[in-house]
């Protein structure tokens, strides 16, 4: 591994602890414009300070991301298939490497859709990708995607798509927590981060997720919906970033985010007024 592409890593991944905080907003290119991320611009700008990169798309990078703001870019470079389509593991490559470069990118994003129809044009455009991309020394985070048809998410499942991914040359895998998964860690050569996933029914549940995940291995999170999704994405931001940079438990961070939480309302409380003494 070359020192362009490990310098790359180091951005995404800490050296210091081998972790790290992904914020995802790359979901339009499927979703369109989902819930609280109508105005990409709007959702983005408060949480960039508290996120070590940025997983989205060339569209939202150029319209809605400061050029200023040095963040790492973790450039989702795969597409064609929307929500209410047929098959929504149809997707090839939709942004060249060149076009990477020229925004920036520190990493490639694709997905891999490992059962599905089109699981063989996936995993060979992975393989595809890590060729071009290790040319330039930018690395690839494979996202083991799961289709309409394909809802299981066990261990078994999800150790088979990591590792075919780190087999293919993924340097980095993303993936959905499941029980037993220090099986699914362990079995993959490659740093395995963690997807937020739909939006949980609590913050606790979000907590739950992540500090499990990184106490059976994981190195960090990508999350997205579970984050700006909430009435308080600054908070929970910061709670999810307690959890991964300084280890603290689900509740210090349940503690931590309601403290945040409370702050603004606590600063816009008009001073009370005193009766003054007889």
């Amino acid at each position: 591994m070359d020192w362009g592409l490990k310098n790359r890593l180091a951005k995404i991944i800490k050296p210091q602890n081998k972790r790290g905080v992904m914020l995802a907003v790359d979901h339009g290119y499927f979703l369109g414009p989902t819930e609280k991320l109508e105005v990409p611009k709007k959702t983005i700008a408060p949480l960039l300070p508290y996120a070590d990169s940025l997983m989205l798309t060339r569209g939202v990078l150029r319209t809605s991301v400061d050029a200023n703001f040095p963040v790492p870019v973790v450039l989702r470079v795969s597409g064609g298939a929307s929500i209410i389509g047929k098959d929504l593991s149809n997707e090839k490559i939709t942004t060249s490497v060149k076009e990477a470069i020229r925004l920036n990118a520190t990493a490639l994003a694709m997905s891999i859709f490992v059962g599905a129809a089109h699981e063989h044009e996936s995993l060979v455009s992975l393989g595809n990708l890590v060729n071009e991309g290790e040319e330039y020394g930018i690395p690839v985070l494979a996202v083991t995607a799961v289709g309409k048809e394909l809802e299981k998410r066990d261990a078994r499942y999800l150790s088979l798509a990591c590792r075919m991914a780190a087999e293919f040359g993924a340097h980095l895998v993303k993936t959905y927590y499941c029980e037993n998964f220090e099986k699914v860690v362990t079995s993959c050569p490659v740093p395995v981060i963690i997807a937020g996933g739909p939006k949980l029914a609590t913050e606790m549940d979000v907590f739950n997720l992540t500090y499990d995940a990184l106490q059976a291995g994981a190195s960090g999170v990508d999350m997205g919906r579970n984050i700006w999704q909430n009435d308080h994405p600054v908070a929970m931001i910061k709670a999810v970033r307690a959890i991964v940079h300084q280890r603290v438990t689900a509740k210090e961070a349940h503690e931590i985010f309601k403290k945040i939480k409370a702050e603004p309302a606590q600063k816009s409380e008009p001073a009370k007024k005193t009766k003054p003494k007889k």
